[in-house]
């Protein structure tokens, strides 16, 4: 067990996000004032309070239609389906979407924490893959130059809206492949003090172009490596079932053999006491 638990790395909510309860495939959470019901394949066991009483509390409740989409159902009346949250001087608008997503990963908040220590206003971060831009908004608030990727427009114009939101500016937004923006930049010879990348199991690229991560995964570690500074770090997570912790543990002992390098499963515990995996974690410091 104590080895097991060497393994995990534990993140926390705040003052603005709850995880409650999880357990029978779903999850309970508060985001500010409002609590959803999600889908949760990680809930394997059994809740610590019942789906009747989950119910009484919850606003919306994401029900799964299949085919990585579904539609919500409102619990409670007259309450608005788009919102924000804040985190320390950040505010991120959240929204129900087909996705089940709300717009943030909130278990990234340990995520955030360490690139929040590890910047300052002379370095350049580079966002990969880079969603609503949570982890954008965390940099360029330590004043680091900020370059966001992502493929997808939409979630391009998500992230701007919170980065005004959180009054900051300035930051560049590439709508690009990631790994294809990755060989641009070391052609172009540009460098970064840090690299957070998050990518999903499988996606479609800003061009419609298909891929796997199994299949793209060490090219984008390597690419990150000869990005970074020479005291430079890189965060990467993943939810991809077919990456476990020892393909992560391979590949930092090739491409980073001096490196610190953290290599941890990533937990959260519901205020009822359950405990939740959220993927995978390498933290590489150079």
């Amino acid at each position: 067990m104590k080895k097991m638990e060497e393994k995990r790395l534990y993140t926390e909510g705040w003052d603005d996000y709850e995880l409650i309860d999880a357990g029978g495939g779903k999850k309970l959470e508060r985001w500010g004032t409002i609590i959803t019901i999600r889908p949760e394949i990680q809930a394997y066991f059994k809740s610590e309070r019942t789906f009747t009483e989950w119910e009484q509390v919850a606003h919306f409740e994401f029900i799964d239609k299949g085919a990585q989409t579904g539609v919500w159902k409102t619990l409670k009346k007259d309450f608005s389906t788009t919102w924000s949250i804040t985190y320390q001087s950040l505010q991120f608008q959240l929204e129900l979407t087909k996705f089940k997503h709300v717009g943030l990963f909130p278990e990234q908040r340990i995520n955030w924490d360490f690139i929040s220590s590890h910047l300052s206003a002379e370095d350049r971060f580079l966002n990969l893959f880079a969603y609503t831009g949570a982890a954008s908004c965390v940099a360029r608030n330590t004043g680091a130059e900020t370059i966001h990727v992502d493929s997808v427009k939409q979630l391009i114009t998500w992230a701007r809206t919170n980065q005004e939101l959180s009054a900051l500016s300035d930051s560049k937004w590439v709508h690009e492949d990631a790994l294809k923006f990755v060989e641009r930049e070391i052609k172009r010879g540009n460098k970064y003090s840090g690299i957070i990348m998050d990518p999903p199991a499988w996606g479609i690229g800003a061009k419609g172009e298909k891929w796997k991560l199994e299949d793209k995964l060490e090219s984008l570690i390597e690419g990150a490596k000869s990005l970074l500074v020479k005291d430079g770090f890189l965060v990467l997570n993943t939810y991809s079932p077919t990456i476990t912790l020892n393909d992560i543990e391979r590949l930092s002992k090739k491409h980073f053999p001096k490196s610190d390098c953290e290599v941890k499963e990533l937990w959260m515990k519901t205020t009822t006491g359950k405990e939740l995996y959220y993927g995978n974690l390498l933290r590489v410091k150079l």
